[in-house]
């Protein structure tokens, strides 16, 4: 159990509601003392998840013994947190345990074949720490030849930093989607695998990069974005606009990413140009 970072996670969620989201009938009678934040009350949660104020309150100070599962349902339910946000904070108060892993798990068959099976649209799979751990030929067209990168360098954090302002950069008013969607993952995957040095210092470097990431992490915001906006400038094709999509593969940690684009668009017809593939693992 991480009793700071699950006092830290309460606090955030509590601060992130708003008073007219609730019921008044949940809500702390108005009086003289006046709401020092924009969000709930510790005594307002604890009324909703039905324990004692003395109890939640010692939880957000990392001061309290584990919760129980049934405790942990009560708040999330108070707390209006979604499922990856139930599973994460489950994750935090040790009722499910890290993983004990040290060495990346190989790429499943299925996986695999799901990769290849996309035909011509661009995909590669990533674990956990973002690692591109396979990919297809027309990902390695659009995006770059990923055999040719060191290992540590097939890294989504690591490209986006690599490569911000050249080939690839947000959709105009999107400046922090991919920022917030990575500090989501790397927030998971920091709970899954605790004693994992390398995400440590993943995390550190895209934090020094990137204040929206900074921000994000901060936040504990653990919620899927499953689509992104993306602009890539590419040296045969031009500018195309894209969809990031991000699928869970079933049955496994991996998540499979797409890049598609509107039917019938300029980009879509670009991409249907891409050069013919060669070999991808």
């Amino acid at each position: 159990m991480s009793r700071a970072e699950l006092a830290d996670f309460l606090r955030r969620r509590r601060e992130a509601l708003r008073p007219a989201q609730m019921p008044s009938t949940a809500l702390h009678p108005p009086g003289p003392r006046a709401r020092r934040t924009p969000g709930l009350r510790r005594e307002e949660v604890a009324a909703l998840a039905g324990v004692s104020t003395s109890y939640y309150e010692r939880l957000e100070q990392a001061r309290a013994p584990r919760p129980s599962p049934q405790v942990l349902s009560a708040l999330g339910t108070a707390l209006r947190l979604t499922d990856s946000e139930r599973e994460h904070l489950a994750r935090l108060a040790g009722q499910i345990p890290p993983s004990t892993d040290t060495d990346p798990a190989p790429v499943p068959a299925h996986a695999r074949r799901l990769l290849h099976q996309v035909g011509p649209v661009p995909a590669y799979l990533v674990n956990d720490l973002e690692d591109i751990v396979a990919w297809n030929s027309a990902a390695a067209t659009l995006i770059t030849d990923f055999a040719h990168l060191p290992v540590h360098e097939r890294n989504t954090v690591r490209l986006a930093v690599r490569l911000a302002g050249t080939l690839c950069s947000p959709a105009t008013g999107t400046d922090d989607t991919f920022a917030r969607q990575t500090a989501a993952h790397l927030r998971t995957a920091a709970v899954r695998h605790p004693a994992n040095r390398a995400l440590g210092e993943l995390v550190d470097a895209y934090a020094a990069h990137s204040p929206h990431f900074a921000a994000s992490w901060l936040s504990h915001d653990v919620r899927p974005r499953p689509t992104l906006r993306k602009r890539l400038r590419h040296p045969a094709l031009g500018e195309l606009r894209l969809d990031r999509h991000t699928l869970l593969v079933p049955g496994t940690s991996l998540r499979l990413v797409l890049y598609t684009a509107d039917p019938g668009s300029p980009s879509a017809a670009a991409l249907a140009e891409l050069d013919p593939p060669g070999t991808a693992p």
